[in-house]
Formats: structure tokens, C-alpha cells, sequence
């Protein structure tokens, strides 16, 4: 098994120019597929409301959910770099309550990041969670926890007086202390400005290739999720298809007495079925 990278692998990676392959991950098995694959980070993002819970938007899911999911992936992927996703006022809230709840992914989950969203107006939980020992993510940009404020799940940095701000918050969460920043649907244009100033490495999904590595939410990437697909987002698989014929498949072969076969069932032992009428 590979040695499991850390934050200080991310830096040099930077330096070296090659990117980072992370994907958001649920549960173990697909934490157990994606290490042997070789990505380099798991997600355990709250995008599971929507990719597991069923939720219209992230805003339901509660650190219980996200606390149990993560400690799922940790456990089928060892030596994988783990990030625990802050969930809707976890943080929000205090400052004590934003260390508390991020020291909980890492006492509880063994995770071995959090990221938050946010940019200025985060900056100063970011800077307590970082001083508690925690290594951060900051994420700008399409931050879908405060999707209402933004009109909806819409793209980001595409005016001049967006990109200001995107500009603004990626050196607040710099600043803040942060260790990596994760930038969503904003204009590649502005992402390529953002990491063209920032030292910490920066990330991107939906956000273009001028950055240290990409991300996707794994149910788009596999094309289990079908409520809507980003415009930024590539199907590697359609398995939702593969799911449903299998679903057919089954349904069909149970109805009409094929499944289960003599291949399929633990028949009595030799001479054994003969002494039932003794019962």
C-alpha cells in the first residue's frame, strides 16, 4: 500500500506542478475502490444531502451525518488524506462551536482535514480552527450552503465585480491561515488570477484547469445522481443505467421463477433430504 500523503505532500506537489486527483466519497466501499484506484484525497462532503439523503440542497445534513459517514471512509480507505465536510451552523454560529465541531472529525472520524465555506466572513473561524491544530480547506466561490444568497447554484466570478470579491475571499482564507483552498464554478479566468496569488494550493471543480488538482462529487463522476448534471461535470460511467437494468433483470427473473437457480441455493446433505418424512 501506498504511504498516505499529508499536507506537507500537497505543498510539494505544488511546487512540482502536479495535480491532485480527489473525489467526494460516502461510504466504504467507494472510499475502498477509490484508494486502490490511487486518488490522492476523499471528500466526505455534505453534497451527501442530496447524493444519499435524497434532500433538495446541503442545508439539512447535521454533523451526526457527516461524523458517521466520515469515520465509514476512513476506515475502508487508511491511507488515503480524509477531509471532514462542516455541515450547515456547525460553524456558523461561534467560533467555539467551529473548533469544537472540527476537532470532532478528527477525535471521532480520524479524519485528517475539515473544510469549510466561506470566504471574509469566515475568516476568523478559520483562524481559530487552524490554531487548535487542525489542517483547513477553505471553499469559495459556489458555496452551496448559502445558495439563497447567491440566486441559486450559480457560477461565480464571471463580472469584474465578482472576481474582486472571489480575489478578496481567497486571500482572506490565505490569510486566515488556511492550508489548501477549494474554488467551485467560477470563471477559470479569475481561478487562474486566484492561484496565480495565492501560496497555498488551490483547487478547482468546475472552476478550469489553471489550478493544483480537481475535484468532482462521485455520483456525477460515476452518473448515479440523475436529479441534475453540472455543466462542469464529466460522466466517467453511467451506472444509473447499469443500476436499473440489473433492477429489471432481477424483478424479471424473481417473477418468473428463474432466480433463484440449484446454482443460487445450500441443498441438505447427501442422504439427509430422504429423512424429512421422519418429521
Amino acid at each position: 500500500m501506498p504511504k498516505k500523503k499529508s499536507i506537507l505532500d500537497f505543498y510539494e506537489m505544488k511546487k512540482r506542478g502536479e495535480k491532485v486527483v480527489w473525489i467526494t466519497a460516502y461510504d466504504a466501499p467507494t472510499a475502498a475502490c477509490a484508494e486502490a484506484a490511487g486518488v490522492d484525497m476523499l471528500l466526505v462532503g455534505d453534497s451527501l444531502g442530496m447524493c444519499v439523503y435524497g434532500y433538495p440542497s446541503t442545508i439539512p445534513v447535521t454533523m451526526e451525518m457527516c461524523i458517521r459517514h466520515t469515520e465509514a471512509v476512513r476506515r475502508a480507505a487508511p491511507n488515503t488524506f480524509v477531509i471532514g465536510d462542516m455541515p450547515f451552523m456547525s460553524y456558523q454560529t461561534t467560533t467555539a462551536d467551529a473548533v469544537y465541531n472540527a476537532g470532532r472529525f478528527l477525535k471521532e472520524a480520524g479524519a485528517d482535514a475539515i473544510k469549510l465555506e466561506g470566504g471574509v466572513r469566515v475568516a476568523d473561524k478559520i483562524k481559530a480552527i487552524v490554531e487548535a491544530g487542525i489542517v483547513v480547506f477553505g471553499h469559495i466561490g459556489l458555496t452551496p450552503q448559502s445558495s439563497g444568497q447567491l440566486g441559486g447554484f450559480k457560477a461565480q466570478g464571471r463580472t469584474l465585480e465578482t472576481a474582486k470579491l472571489m480575489l478578496q475571499d481567497a486571500l482572506a482564507v490565505q490569510e486566515a491561515g488556511a492550508h489548501a483552498l477549494l474554488v467551485e464554478a467560477v470563471a477559470p479566468e479569475v481561478t487562474k488570477l486566484i492561484h496565480e496569488r495565492l501560496r497555498i494550493p488551490v483547487y478547482g471543480i468546475g472552476a478550469g484547469p489553471h489550478c493544483d488538482g480537481q475535484l468532482l462529487i462521485v455520483s456525477d463522476l460515476l452518473g448515479i445522481f440523475e436529479a441534475f448534471t453540472p455543466k462542469f461535470v464529466k460522466k466517467y460511467a453511467n451506472l444509473a443505467e447499469e443500476m436499473k437494468k440489473a433492477f429489471a433483470q432481477y424483478a424479471e427473473e424473481v417473477r418468473n421463477g428463474t432466480f433463484p437457480g440449484p446454482e443460487h441455493v445450500y441443498p441438505m446433505l447427501p442422504g439427509e433430504a430422504e429423512k424429512l418424512s421422519e418429521l
